[in-house]
């Protein structure tokens, strides 16, 4: 693990420098010793460095989404050409080219958050060794060498021995009950954030080996994080932590604003978004009308949810327009005729009563 974070070492004074800037913050309320001071400045470099990766999380979503789209056309492929590895290879290129679709977008989060990841390892590792590392000189190595989050050093692991926990003035009981729960914690926040991905947003409409691999993903990444988890120090679990709680309130919010199409939480959504329209008459929001206008926009090739979304505005007298806007569908006539779309209304002759039917219209008097 040294050796692999020894490649991000060009990382390692930045990140150093940015710790340090969040430590003589927290340092000024907390005490320079504290380890509110130190883990604070590891949760803040964390929010500071996802923050940043909002833009790259956006094109993740985007990828994932046209990922599962290409899922029965990258299927049906494969079985064209199962015999033909290299042609079979040269279509899907061929397709994602087509389509504008990288399946490396996915992981760019991941991969641009790694230097940092390994990087901060390498910082604590060199706490928990007495060395200084980038901006971190003596004197903030002691300071961060008696900083504790409940008992437990900072640069302490589960895997350490009683001896170098002690030289680090903690006992190796409260080492090992703070990264067990930090540990455990880290997995079940992994598990919760892929279960909601697989439970809420993703199309049900389309049973593809894309799902089956993302559910045994929900299973493996928690174990993977809990036997990883053993050798990180305890300022790297914060780190890990914080990022994995992070994304799960970024996926919540998600799967609660832009849900996938087709998904049990878009149906959610537009139900949602008819209670607002029936309430106020009207949709609120740029989001909001965006999504309803992507709907209108696919006119037959709209999934059963928003196939329902539209029968349901039209028995409530409501039209959804291109614009994404929602009207009355008596307006929405009105406005066609005055386009000239729509036929004249055409006039009901006048009802006559039994006396006037059977009595014969009067001839004109003849000009004199």
């Amino acid at each position: 693990m040294d050796t692999i974070a020894s490649l991000f070492s060009f990382i390692t004074t930045p990140v150093s420098w940015v710790i340090v800037q969040f430590h003589s913050l927290y340092g000024a309320i907390f005490g320079p010793d504290s380890g509110w001071a130190w883990g604070l400045s590891i949760v803040s470099l964390v929010v500071l460095i996802r923050i940043c990766l909002i833009p790259l999380f956006v094109k993740q979503i985007k990828a994932t989404r046209g990922m599962q789209a290409l899922q029965p056309k990258m299927k049906a492929i494969q079985e064209r050409y199962k015999n033909d590895k290299q042609r079979q290879s040269e279509e899907m290129m061929k397709l994602y080219k087509e389509t504008g679709t990288n399946p490396l977008s996915s992981c760019l989060p991941i991969l641009a958050q790694s230097p940092f990841f390994f990087a901060l390892y390498h910082v604590l590792s060199a706490i928990a060794n007495g060395q200084t590392i980038g901006v971190i000189n003596q004197s903030l190595l002691e300071s961060a060498r008696q900083a504790h989050i409940f008992g437990a050093p900072l640069a302490a692991k589960f895997t350490d021995s009683a001896e170098k926990v002690a030289s680090l003035g903690a006992s190796i009981t409260d080492v090992r009950i703070v990264t067990a729960v930090m540990i455990i914690m880290m997995s079940l926040s992994q598990f919760y954030t892929q279960r909601q991905l697989m439970q809420k947003n993703v199309d049900l409409s389309v049973k593809t080996p894309f799902m089956q691999q993302q559910k045994m993903l929900m299973y493996v990444f928690p174990l993977i994080f809990a036997v990883m988890g053993i050798n990180f120090p305890v300022g790297v679990l914060v780190y890990w932590l914080t990022t994995n709680v992070w994304t799960m309130g970024q996926q919540m919010y998600v799967i609660n604003q832009n849900p996938t199409p087709g998904s049990k939480a878009q149906d959610q959504y537009l139900t949602r978004l008819l209670k607002q329209v029936t309430s106020h008459g009207e949709i609120k929001g740029r989001g909001k009308k965006k999504i309803v206008a992507a709907i209108v926009a696919k006119g037959p090739d709209r999934n059963d949810n928003e196939r329902k979304f539209i029968a349901t505005l039209t028995k409530q007298g409501m039209a959804a327009q291109a614009d994404g806007s929602v009207i009355k569908s008596v307006e929405a006539t009105a406005d066609s005729d005055a386009a000239g779309g729509g036929a004249a209304k055409r006039t009901q002759p006048k009802r006559q009563s039994k006396s006037q039917r059977q009595t014969p219209p009067s001839k004109p008097s003849p000009k004199k």
